[in-house]
């Protein structure tokens, strides 16, 4: 994913600002994507700190490929750019997102046009604006927090075995259909992606959104399906829960979904809350962010 780099490292890095309107919440993140057992490596993460008509926005989305990587990638470069310069983005942020998203996959489909092999990718994006957190969701990457020490799922994976998904696709003329697991037309085992042009109408790039105060949430973890995969919400939430350090967060799950045998794609982004009072100083520069980035190679994550 970055190039002059050894493609099987796990990369990872992260960083800490203020939100204002937040109460002087202080957030730290933190970003591990590896590409595991994966011949190549599909993923693709964005974290960005900006500032939007005078409000400070932080927008969080990992990105899971399938049919190569320039799907996932255009994301990366496209989804906040489009959604951060909605003109509602500030005074109607659902509605934004869902049109930032409409928009994103029709220029998307437009560009694909002179591509024969069909491609397409997840997104789970989590947006903090002021004290609200905005999910929205398409496919089978996920956002889940931790609230008082409990697993809280913040997006709904769209399966196509789900039962409403299942129903949407056949009113639009598609099946669904058994072969090896639930996929759309008997090929892809997702009912949500952008992308997919062969797919289309079926597959579709509406997000679903959740909106949750950030006030009491502890952390959130937005991950491919290469975690989800071998780890529950809950084994996820316990097995970071102690690690404040939200870089040091995301390689624990990775390295541990690693291990539990996951031989997809994986990469997570955790977002830490702290609620500890901060200082008038700290919060007068509240657009203070402190970003790095590393590549690591770990011995076990070596095949």
């Amino acid at each position: 994913m970055i190039s002059g780099r050894d493609p099987d490292a796990l990369f990872s890095g992260g960083g800490i600002s203020f939100l204002n309107g937040s109460g002087g919440a202080q957030f730290s993140y933190g970003y591990s994507s590896f590409k595991g057992k994966r011949a190549s490596m599909e993923d693709f993460y964005e974290t960005s700190i900006s500032e939007v008509d005078g409000q400070m926005v932080a927008f969080f989305g990992v990105f899971d490929g399938h049919g190569g990587a320039r799907t996932a990638e255009y994301l990366k470069n496209n989804l906040f750019k489009n959604l951060s310069s909605h003109p509602d983005f500030i005074r109607d942020t659902k509605t934004a997102i869902v049109e930032a998203f409409r928009q994103t996959d029709a220029e998307y489909l437009h560009e694909e046009k002179a591509h024969q092999k069909d491609a397409g990718s997840t997104a789970s994006t989590a947006v903090l604006l002021g004290d609200r957190l905005l999910v929205a969701n398409v496919g089978d990457s996920r956002v889940v927090a931790c609230r008082a020490g409990s697993a809280i799922p913040l997006s709904i994976d769209h399966k196509p075995d789900r039962s409403d998904e299942r129903q949407r696709i056949e009113e639009a003329g598609g099946f669904v259909v058994w072969a090896g697991t639930w996929r759309v037309g008997g090929v892809l085992a997702v009912s949500r992606a952008f992308g997919d042009k062969l797919l289309k109408p079926y597959v579709v790039a509406e997000p679903e959104i959740q909106e949750e105060e950030i006030d009491g949430v502890e952390f959130i973890i937005v991950a491919s399906d290469g975690l989800w995969n071998v780890l529950t919400n809950k084994d996820a939430v316990a097995l970071v829960q102690d690690i404040t350090d939200a870089e040091a967060a995301s390689r624990k799950l990775i390295q541990e979904a690693y291990a539990r045998g996951s031989t997809d794609n994986i990469t997570c982004v955790v977002v830490r809350f702290d609620w500890s009072p901060v200082s008038s100083s700290d919060l007068s520069s509240s657009s203070y962010s402190r970003t790095h980035e590393q590549a690591h190679q770990d011995p076990k994550l070596s095949q």
